[in-house]
């Protein structure tokens, strides 16, 4: 057991609360480190002498005065206080609406000219997607080569 791992158990190791294999593994630790021996040490120390103390018994009225001051703390708002109505509410929504406002009534940024071509050229662009997106033509053999033909039956098929 590593002394760092053995800081964290000294308490329990001292009150005897620890797992029996767990105190056996602290013992081995403690038989091998000296630091954490004394460390162990001044903690039963400290212990033995928070024994000796007298038990003092709080007095009748101490959980009357003790529900008394916490019943007297400010309660402390929730974060749906934050939209009860207030100044910063009301400001926040006003700049909201005038956000939205501003957006709708903001041009859109294309000419006359250009939106009547766009209008314009719209069946063709409608008919592109179609055909590019047609799966039954993913299902058509492919083409077939030309064969080179003679001279004798070009001219025929030319009359």
């Amino acid at each position: 057991m590593s002394c760092g791992r053995m800081e964290n158990k000294i308490l329990s190791y001292v009150d005897g609360r620890l797992k029996e294999s767990e105190r056996l593994e602290m013992d081995k630790h403690l038989a091998t480190c000296a630091a954490c021996e004394l460390r162990v040490n001044e903690f039963r120390a400290v212990s033995s002498l928070l024994d000796e103390l007298p038990v003092i018994a709080p007095s009748p009225a101490f959980d009357v005065r003790v529900r008394a001051r916490v019943a007297a703390e400010p309660v402390k708002q929730s974060w749906w206080a934050w939209f009860a109505p207030s100044p910063r509410v009301a400001m926040a929504g006003a700049l909201l609406a005038l956000l939205i406002v501003w957006v709708g009534l903001r041009p859109s940024g294309l000419n006359p000219a250009t939106e009547a071509e766009i209008n314009q050229n719209m069946p063709v662009l409608e008919n592109y997607d179609v055909l590019s997106n047609f799966e039954p033509l993913t299902d058509l053999p492919a083409p077939v080569a030309d064969e080179p033909q003679d001279d004798a039956s070009q001219s025929n098929q030319q009359m």
